[in-house]
């Protein structure tokens, strides 16, 4: 039996979604991160719980025969782009076989899989890079760039990074060069002392236009104006239109703003994507792949479909991009986003582009969308990481509309809300992957839902008296429900769970021997979280 902190040697089997990769010591699965199949690993065991390890790699032993050179000279020191040494056509073919398997997982099935989209381009497609300012080794000299591979606090200098634009790497060498001279210290995440946290550039693909955004602490009081001139007067291939100064004093690493200067220009850049304008503030999300988005957003809009005449809410719509979008075919538009700033900058892109039947709304998705009286027809959804909130899928689902076009860089949260959809009364029709991040594990996915309709459903007459329902039955026992639960989710479910999210199902009718003997005791629920895990076990063993 393996053993904490024991050293194994063992041969990548394959991966999952995330970058993990896992094969088998003994009968024993041990994942690792950042494995690519056919990779021969040395790798220590953090974790076991019965037959599932997980282990970091200490060594690789032999590279897959997937592998080839890197073309980056940071690679292997940076702790980004892991598929790089991956021919892109295999990175895409791995993206999609993950996915797909989710999908089996989870039981979604008797839909259209089209297949996985490639990039436009494979290297220099990022519009937006957030680096960190630090050191690479303690005592070192100032660094600025991106977080060292498997280390916290190490920062390496990316000045040749190939995913992200020429210009970038001329405005990080500039600025980190100019810090240097200074003798200025970085922030010191462990100590909470220091100045420079941040470094944050944008720049829009199609129109060229560059926001740049240094992000420090109120420690020093510095005046920076020489560094814009710096930079104005480097030849670059696109343009600067801004340089802002964040000071942030808060503790968690993350870049936010307590206090946002413009030392040149303005605070926002101005993309162009399929014929429309849209403005991108400092803060605002937008998809990092210009040239990906419009693909992106071209199958969105297919999926869509016409559109004529019909009312669409657009879900966590970011700066309204994928609603204004649909939104010249259709009646009416009604976003919903979190973030205040990309609100005003979604309210001034549809003036911009002069659609005058986009509404948008400020505040969280869970709250703002009980409050919408209208009926949409057609619902599109772009959530982040985490899914949906439980509550907002309730009340999505309660709008009953005809179409949900769900948009997600995360399939492991979106076949979890799959099953709910379908529990609820939709079937997936066709679903689409789009690769927006070449050389890392992730992936954009896109689903076409459609609500059933009654009237196509065949009624038969059942005499239960005949019916032999110990075949269902038979699928799955109650503890091999448990195990599923616990092995996927690490979570104890009880029988009576069980037991309540079957009958909810109409897969269960027996006798409930679980009931209480006193009508005065109450019985404990099945909490929604376990209820959903439970239904996906039975979708697991085909129960339902």
């Amino acid at each position: 039996m393996l053993k904490r902190k024991e050293i194994v040697e063992f041969k990548i089997e394959d991966s999952e979604f995330g970058g993990k990769g896992y094969g088998y010591v003994g009968d024993v699965k041990v994942t690792v991160k950042h494995g690519i199949p056919g990779q021969l690993v040395r790798a220590a065991i953090k974790k076991i719980k019965k037959k599932q390890a997980e282990a970091q790699v200490l060594e690789i032993l032999e590279n897959s025969p997937l592998e080839d050179q890197s073309p980056c000279q940071h690679f292997g020191n940076c702790g980004g782009c892991f598929q790089q040494t991956v021919a892109y056509e295999e990175q895409l073919l791995l993206k999609e076989k993950q996915v797909k398997r989710l999908f089996e997982e989870f039981a979604i099935k008797n839909y259209t899989w089209l297949g996985i989209e490639g990039s436009p381009t494979a290297f220099d497609y990022r519009n937006k890079m957030e680096f960190s300012f630090g050191d690479e080794e303690k005592g070192g000299p100032l660094t600025l760039g991106m977080h060292k591979r498997g280390r916290h606090y190490d920062i390496v200098t990316v000045d040749a990074c190939l995913i992200m634009d020429e210009d970038f790497r001329k405005l990080l060498t500039t600025i980190l060069d100019y810090f240097k001279e200074k003798g200025l210290s970085y922030y010191n995440t462990r100590r909470h002392e220091g100045y420079l946290r941040h470094l944050v550039i944008r720049k829009a693909h199609f129109t060229g236009e560059i926001l740049i955004n240094l992000v420090t602490t109120t420690q020093s009081q510095i005046n920076i104006q020489d560094l814009v001139e710096k930079l104005l007067a480097l030849e670059l291939r696109g343009g600067i239109v801004g340089f802002l100064h964040t000071f942030n004093d808060n503790l968690a690493d993350i870049v936010q703003s307590d206090k946002t200067d413009i030392l040149y220009g303005r605070d926002y850049v101005v993309e162009e994507l399929l014929g429309l304008k849209f403005k991108i503030s400092a803060f605002s999300f937008f998809q990092t792949n210009s040239q990906g988005a419009e693909k992106l957003y071209s199958i969105v809009r297919d999926f869509v479909g016409e559109a004529k005449g019909q009312v669409v809410f657009d879900l966590y719509c970011g700066t309204g991009t994928i609603g204004q979008i649909v939104a010249p075919n259709a009646e009416k538009v009604v976003g919903i986003e979190i973030i205040e700033e990309a609100v005003e900058a979604a309210r001034e892109n549809a003036n911009s582009n002069n659609l005058n039947n986009c509404s948008f709304i400020a505040g969280d998705v869970k709250e703002e969308v009980k409050k919408l009286k209208e009926k949409p027809d057609i619902i599109i959804i772009d959530p982040p990481r985490a899914g949906i909130h439980p509550q907002a899928l309730k009340d999505i689902i309660s709008f009953d509309a005809e179409k949900i076009v769900y948009v997600s860089c995360n399939p492991k949260t979106l076949v979890r809300d799959l099953v709910e959809l379908e529990a609820s009364g939709y079937q997936v029709d066709k679903a689409q992957l789009m690769d927006m991040f070449p050389h890392t594990p992730h992936v954009e996915t896109v689903v076409l839902l459609s609500r059933k309709n009654p009237d196509d459903r065949i009624e038969i007459d059942i005499d239960l008296d005949e019916l032999d329902i110990t075949s269902a039955e038979s699928k799955a026992t109650y503890e091999e429900i448990k195990d599923y639960v616990l092995k996927n989710h690490s979570m104890k479910v009880s029988s009576l769970y069980i037991s309540q999210v079957k009958r909810k199902l109409g897969i269960e009718m027996g006798i409930n021997y679980n009931l209480p003997k006193s009508k005065d005791v109450r019985v404990p629920q099945c909490p929604p979280e376990k209820g959903r895990f439970i239904t996906e076990a039975l979708n697991h063993f085909r129960m339902v």
